[in-house]
């Protein structure tokens, strides 16, 4: 379908199919169901959803609470993802580009609302460092490694890789300027004036921040989309290859309940997740800043990075890259500035001032990933390089402890 297909169509929104026999709304809803709980392997962990929400509404144990629903988000996260490909499907390349844009990143989203509403401004900002670290690190250290494994060198697209890592350098300063406005500034009586400064600059910030993602989304799906439609079709093959998706459409009617129902279920799984932190922080002993930065961003990335892993190993790096990296900008460009906006509508000081250790982390990490991707070629080696970074970023955090400095 192209961008000229009408979106609606009295023959797609009653039935969705051009032939076959007319179904019953129930009837056709039970089938639409089956196939959506087939649609990935990691469906499996909804068992986990009423287990989540029992433990959450009866306030039973933290770390029970926690564990649940953790697991519950995943699958949660993979029907919305499916329910989002198979509305983009219907509304030509350039809305199923925005629409896939839009709702790439709905879990973390969700998560990262929720979080501030309750204001835990710490897990909101290591979570969207997380984010970033996991698809810039492990996920591209994972395609390396199981993609060159029995290769000897893998190729990509090296314009679109190279406008990919300057807007990763952009995304970069967003963060390490507010870090070194305020590092460069003396403590003391003058600290809540600073503070005031430094939020105001990352409002200021956040706002170009998004003029930029906005633009890419118009160079990606407008002036530029030569550049990428290759790269799409190639990458609606290979799913269609490796895909467990099961041989069904679902119609735009039904595309939009899955949707909307996943979208209610995370956001009820999000709630009891995000009220479980503290007590886990007491019970176990991990700061905030693990919590965020690692486990946190393996809710909403686990079905992309397995996908990024599988496209792969099919010697399809284009694909891989766009995923990782893509992920990487969605979080930088778009979420994190996005939630900074958010705090501000909700009167939560939600600043892009990390500490120095985590800009130097992702400084550092940003300079490797470019690195690697810069010349178009890719082996098994640096996948190594990369897991191992990201190995050493967790032990680093691991240890790491929450202080009043990073304004907890």
């Amino acid at each position: 379908m192209d961008a000229t297909t009408p979106l609606i169509t009295a023959d797609n929104l009653l039935h969705g199919r051009r032939s076959g026999p007319t179904l019953s709304t129930y009837a056709a809803f039970k089938v639409d169901l089956h196939y959506v709980l087939f649609s990935s392997p990691l469906n499996v962990l909804l068992l986990f959803v009423p287990l989540g929400i029992v433990w959450g509404y009866f306030e039973l144990s933290h770390t029970w609470t926690f564990v649940f629903n953790f697991l519950a988000i995943i699958p949660l996260a993979a029907i919305l993802a499916y329910a989002t490909e198979e509305l983009a499907e219907k509304a030509g390349s350039t809305v199923g580009g925005l629409l896939n844009a839009t709702f790439g990143n709905a879990v973390e989203l969700i998560v990262s609302v929720i979080a501030l509403r309750e204001g835990q401004v710490r897990i909101v900002q290591a979570s969207m460092l997380g984010s970033l670290l996991s698809n810039l690190l492990l996920v591209l250290g994972f395609c390396f490694l199981f993609g060159g494994w029995n290769r000897i060198q893998q190729t990509f697209n090296q314009t679109a890789a190279q406008t990919m890592s300057s807007l990763l350098a952009i995304s970069c300063a967003s963060l390490l300027i507010p870090a070194a406005f305020k590092a460069t500034l003396p403590t003391g009586k003058e600290d809540s004036l600073i503070d005031e400064k430094i939020l105001e600059l990352s409002r200021g910030t956040s706002i170009i921040l998004l003029i930029v993602y906005v633009l890419f989304l118009y160079f990606q799906l407008g002036s530029h989309h030569a550049l990428f439609e290759e790269q799409m079709e190639e990458t609606e093959e290979v799913l269609s290859q490796i895909s467990t998706k099961p041989p069904h459409s679902l119609t735009i009617r039904s595309s939009m309940s899955f949707l909307l129902g996943a979208t209610i279920m995370v956001s009820v799984c999000a709630d009891y997740l995000v009220g479980t932190i503290d007590g886990i922080v007491e019970s176990t002993g991990l700061s905030k800043t693990f919590i965020g930065l690692i486990l946190i961003p393996i809710v909403g990335n686990a079905a992309e990075h397995v996908t990024s892993v599988m496209v792969a190993l099919k010697d399809k790096m284009d694909l891989a890259l766009g995923v990782a990296i893509g992920s990487s900008l969605q979080i930088a460009l778009f979420v994190t500035p996005f939630m900074v906006l958010v705090g501000w509508a909700i009167d939560v000081p939600m600043t892009l001032n990390f500490s120095t250790f985590e800009t130097a982390i992702l400084f550092v990490s940003i300079l490797l990933s470019n690195y690697l991707i810069l010349d178009g070629e890719s082996n098994w080696m640096e996948g190594v390089m990369s897991l191992a970074m990201y190995t050493l970023i967790a032990l680093a955090f691991y240890y790491y402890p929450d202080v009043d400095t990073f304004g907890v």
